[in-house]
């Protein structure tokens, strides 16, 4: 992925967050749906028929040269593998095949259908000598792509090339017969198509020129087979797209294993953010109110030796001792606000992100799509929450920024699933990075925890633009 460039913004200014949001959605490729008008509409078909076209046309010989190759080594091994040769020979055959499937797929990409998920090849377990050489023989997944390369394709790519070549040759040839038409001779032709047809359905003996009889009825085949050539090319590709995720995609277990280890790694995520955020937090409690209530402890006993004998001296000290006290409490309360906030539970994550802001020692405003009270789940408020206020943190310490925008807003996917996307944009130097166990390392496995993401887009010399999107479904 290239850097992105750096662009610099006038002191004070803070990028614009609808632009800096679609910058990152770059990023991320996300796309709204499609419309069911372009989705439908016949306009949306012909914008489809050159890529199907090449595709279609393009098959047969593929397809061709692909059973050719295969066969012979398939049959070449078979025939050696008495001797041991053929079993390396069959061996290059799955992985021929494979090679076949996989342009067939990429072909498929091209043509502007939805993608196939991809089979798993290998698992997990170390890549071996005898896994590499044994392996193709046990993943079924070879033997599908080998049926679908000597039997299956070739089958099907010389009904869809024919059907193909015969549609485009009679809508081409029909729509320019009238240039062409007049350059062929006659001679002694007594057989004229537009007759027989003119024959058969008025039943009688036909009086017309039957040269521009023809020249009119290939016109009128030209412009039937023209009109319905997206339909053609949508549906034969539609059928090669269907053989091939039945025989090239991926199956539904693998997917079902992928989601379980996702799952296992969301979990493990969360569980690693929780035990950072336990840690730091133990950490921060031993730097900043154990130690003060120690020096608290101190000086009451001080102030109780003294009380007797210097009261002045006791007033002083407990005066300190009231002091230290407030601090404490002031140190403790800044600490809570890394969790939940009472404002967060009573009145909802944009009341909460308000007072954040309120808070910051970076002038910082607030913009938000939310309805006014609309609420969320408590673990999407609290981890969304907790991103900002981490986030607010870091740009009082580290960005250098004079200003900054929090951003809130409820998306919805191409697949129509709600998300709530949070961004902290600024005018910082920039050159934020996610670097393992420091910083915003934390905030990826919180957010990878809730099955969410987080994006980050600092150049040298920003803008920079950080934000995390949780699912709500």
């Amino acid at each position: 992925m290239n850097e992105p460039t750096a662009v610099p913004l006038p002191a004070g200014t803070v990028p614009d967050p609808a632009a800096a949001s679609a910058r990152v959605d770059t990023v991320i490729a996300s796309s709204a749906a499609p419309s069911a008008a372009s989705r439908t509409s016949y306009g949306s078909l012909w914008r489809g028929v050159p890529r199907e076209l090449g595709f279609l046309l393009l098959t047969m010989p593929i397809a061709i040269i692909g059973l050719s190759v295969l066969w012979s080594l398939f049959w070449t091994g078979i025939g050696t593998i008495v001797i041991y040769v053929g079993f390396f020979i069959v061996l290059a055959t799955f992985y021929t095949a494979r090679a076949f499937g996989v342009v067939e797929l990429t072909r498929l990409d091209w043509a502007g259908r939805p993608a196939i998920p991809r089979p798993v090849w290998e698992d997990d377990r170390p890549r071996t000598f005898w896994r590499i050489l044994f392996g193709p023989w046990a993943n079924g997944h070879y033997w599908l792509y080998l049926l679908h390369g000597v039997i299956v394709n070739p089958i099907v790519s010389v009904i869809t090339w024919s059907i193909t070549v015969t549609w485009a040759s009679v809508a081409l040839g029909g729509l320019t017969g009238w240039i062409w038409l007049g350059f062929i001779p006659n001679g002694t032709r007594d057989f004229f198509l537009s007759r027989v047809v003119a024959d058969a359905v008025f039943r009688t003996h036909s009086t017309f020129d039957p040269a521009v009889g023809d020249a009119v009825l290939y016109l009128i085949a030209g412009v039937l087979f023209a009109a319905t050539l997206p339909f053609v090319t949508r549906a034969l590709t539609l059928l090669h797209h269907a053989v091939a995720r039945g025989l090239l995609g991926a199956w539904p277990s693998e997917a079902l294993q992928r989601e379980i280890a996702d799952l296992s790694a969301q979990r493990g995520a969360a569980v690693a953010a929780e035990d950072q955020s336990l840690r730091r937090l133990e950490r921060d409690l031993h730097d900043g109110p154990q130690q003060r209530l120690i020096r608290l402890q101190m000086d009451i006993a001080a102030a109780e030796r003294k009380l007797s004998d210097d009261p002045e001296a006791a007033a002083s000290l407990l005066a300190e001792a009231r002091k230290q006290a407030g601090d404490t409490l002031e140190e403790l309360h800044a600490l809570s606000r890394g969790f939940a906030p009472p404002i967060l539970q009573d009145r909802g994550l944009g009341a909460a992100v308000d007072s954040l802001a309120a808070r910051s020692t970076v002038p910082v405003t607030v913009e938000s799509t939310l309805e006014p009270g609309e609420r969320f789940s408590p673990e999407v408020e609290r981890n969304a929450y907790y991103v900002l206020a981490e986030l607010a943190a870091n740009l009082a310490k580290h960005s250098g920024a004079t200003a900054g925008r929090l951003v809130l807003e409820r998306t919805v996917d191409a697949a129509g699933d709600p998300w709530l996307s949070v961004w902290l944009t600024d005018n910082g130097r920039g050159g934020a990075v996610i670097v393992p166990g420091h910083g915003l390392s934390g905030l990826v496995e919180r957010v990878h925890g809730l099955r969410g993401e987080l994006l980050v887009d600092s150049p040298e010399g920003g803008p920079t633009v950080i934000g995390a999107r949780l699912p709500l479904a």
